[in-house]
């Protein structure tokens, strides 16, 4: 069997036309596994969807109770028999309930890994390599240039940042799903114990997590006067750092914790002030790693720097071509920034 034969780029997104089903559809189909509930790869809509439990919780939260006709949710390694074809989800490390999904027929093993990373992260499951022919790779930090570095170092630099400045507040940008909850985690593990405040829009999710990991105090930024958040850490959503809803207060310092802020272009086109490199993505070092890691001979590229991570690949001697899929592109963004030059994607940085 040829792998175009078992999964193939639709108009819809991928899909399995054996097994009647497609990953990360892009529109509603019949029957959609879903790999993990950010926004543009997990949709409304669909007449069936499989997924994960916490991913299939966390689309209820995002969407209403009836985001999909049917749901079921799939445990990590069972095997879920669809018509001639075998699928199973395993740990992606992107966020909590997240897959990779292998898609196996007739000898012939794919894995979508939707998003992923290898860095620990206490809010998830670990990345597990799965041994595939071809592997389905995202590359949204597909460039040499983004090595993201230790996590606990850009955690150790916001605590500074705080003693140095006991009287101002710090208003960290944070995705809602994911970042922000993986954020308060690494300051309680880096010994902060004191209250976090939240912004509204990350209430639900929060909760949601903080029902299964022990986050510490949370408080909500609507029930304390923002004048008397000298000294606090509060996260937000992003859109809120350039918001009316920072005024108030006390002489707040812009900090955005995002795989981007490695381009410092894009902090300053942000107003960041403490740029904080905390990624839900592989870097370059990621990438290169994992994909050696499943033994496939072959690599499909998405969303992400493409063509970077395609020439590596058959700079190691596999086969490899992008997909040119479009409408992906989570929360954290997979567009190349234009501040990242030709000149960068050709080797280490």
């Amino acid at each position: 069997m040829r792998p175009e034969d078992l999964l193939t780029p639709t108009p819809a997104g991928l899909g399995c036309p054996s097994g009647a089903f497609h990953i990360d559809p892009l529109r509603a189909v019949d029957r959609a596994l879903i790999t993990h509930a950010h926004s543009d790869h997990a949709r409304a809509g669909h007449r069936r969807v499989l997924a994960t439990q916490e991913t299939l919780d966390l689309m209820r939260l995002r969407h209403g109770d009836d985001f999909a006709g049917a749901t079921q949710a799939v445990g990590y390694g069972e095997v879920i028999r669809l018509g001639d074809v075998a699928v199973s989800f395993h740990p992606a490390g992107h966020v909590l309930g997240s897959a990779q999904i292998l898609v196996e027929s007739k000898g012939m093993r794919i894995v979508a890994s939707g998003d992923y990373k290898d860095q620990p992260d206490p809010t998830c499951a670990p990345f597990t390599p799965v041994a595939c022919d071809v592997f389905i790779s995202e590359a949204t930090f597909g460039l040499p240039v983004f090595r993201h570095g230790d996590p606990a170092g850009e955690i150790a630099k916001l605590l500074r940042s705080r003693a140095l400045f006991p009287e101002r507040t710090h208003l960290v940008g944070a995705y809602a799903l994911g970042k922000a909850q993986r954020l308060i985690a690494l300051l309680r593990g880096a010994g902060y114990d004191e209250p976090i405040y939240l912004h509204g829009a990350l209430e639900t999710i929060t909760r949601y997590y903080a029902e299964r990991l022990d986050l510490g105090e949370l408080r909500y930024v609507r029930d304390v006067p923002k004048s008397k958040l000298a000294g606090a850490i509060v996260l937000c959503p992003p859109s809120a750092l350039n918001d009316l809803w920072t005024r108030g207060f006390p002489d707040p310092i812009a900090c955005f914790a995002s795989g981007w802020m490695r381009v410092r272009a894009r902090a300053r086109q942000r107003g960041v002030e403490l740029p904080l490199v905390i990624s839900d993505h592989c870097d370059w070092d990621g990438l290169t790693r994992a994909i050696p890691a499943t033994g496939a001979s072959e690599v499909w590229v998405t969303h992400g720097a493409e063509e970077a991570l395609v020439h590596w690949c058959e700079t190691q001697g596999l086969s490899a071509r992008p997909l040119h899929l479009v409408g992906y592109g989570e929360e954290e963004g997979s567009e190349v920034p234009a501040e990242i030059g030709a000149a960068d994607s050709g080797g280490p940085a």
